[in-house]
């Protein structure tokens, strides 16, 4: 068993430019336990959408906090494997109480690594003040600070999906770095110069989203991102197969194969 302090350090190690962290994003105990057993995995992370969906909320804080660091405890109790959790926008009001939850789930949960937000709503929406989302990232900080754990922070950059400038983009990414993100989880990437500009202009480690049809995971490690995550897609492919073998057998069509697929909690 690794402790917390470790598994934080490691998970940092793990977020190598030109050797990126891939991470299926997880939501519950058996989907942490499984594609933390799978080959080559060495960390996972959550999904706020597919927490809460599987919860039969909405994502983007439908879950109180209380139930958003129970949901972390499910799921890194079901691995010894780092996890990074995302934690929306820190389900607070302001940065002091950024800081106050952040702290109750590095020490309830075991986390070691976050996902913070800087939209006030979904990614495609408005945002907050540069200022007060570097605040909320700096309180994330020190609350790792105070415990003893060296959270890793992704700070996410929503400018680009909600249709901004890139220049504001770029400024908000440094601005968390200075506030003391580790990575900066920009979001809009969607071809192969976006990335390489942000790798260029931001003065500190990316992390993107991968999804079918955008920049291949090869030529992301190529260019020299520093991970890969999927969000709720994850989710959204697990659900694509349970309904199809749904469909298939209301048929009374052939047992699919994965019907036989063995599991154990």
């Amino acid at each position: 068993m690794t402790s917390q302090l470790q598994k934080a350090e490691l998970l940092n190690r793990l977020h190598t430019p030109g050797d990126p962290l891939i991470v299926t994003n997880v939501w519950d105990a058996i989907s942490a336990k499984l594609v933390s057993e799978a080959p080559g995995v060495t960390a996972l992370a959550s999904a706020s959408h597919s927490v809460s969906f599987a919860s039969g909320v909405p994502d983007n804080e439908g879950l109180s906090v209380e139930d958003a660091i129970r949901a972390a405890r499910i799921i890194v109790g079901a691995t010894d494997l780092p996890v990074s959790i995302d934690f929306e926008k820190g389900y607070a009001a302001d940065a002091t109480g950024v800081g106050a939850n952040v702290r109750r789930l590095i020490d309830e949960s075991g986390a070691v690594g976050i996902n913070l937000e800087d939209s006030l709503e979904s990614a495609t929406g408005p945002q907050r003040s540069i200022e007060d989302s570097a605040a909320r990232v700096a309180a994330a900080r020190a609350a790792g600070d105070a415990t003893g754990i060296p959270l890793v922070i992704n700070a996410r950059v929503d400018t680009l999906a909600g249709g901004g400038e890139w220049g504001e983009a770029v400024t908000r990414a440094n601005a968390y770095l200075e506030a003391g993100a580790d990575v900066i989880f920009f979001l809009g990437l969607r071809n192969e110069d976006l990335v390489k500009r942000a790798l260029d202009e931001v003065n500190g480690r990316i992390s993107t989203i991968g999804a079918a049809g955008g920049v291949s995971l090869q030529r992301l490690a190529e260019l020299g991102v520093s991970r890969v995550s999927f969000g709720p897609q994850t989710l959204g492919l697990a659900l694509a197969a349970l309904q199809r073998a749904a469909t298939t057998l209301t048929a009374r069509g052939d047992y699919p194969d994965d019907l036989s697929f063995a599991f154990d909690l």
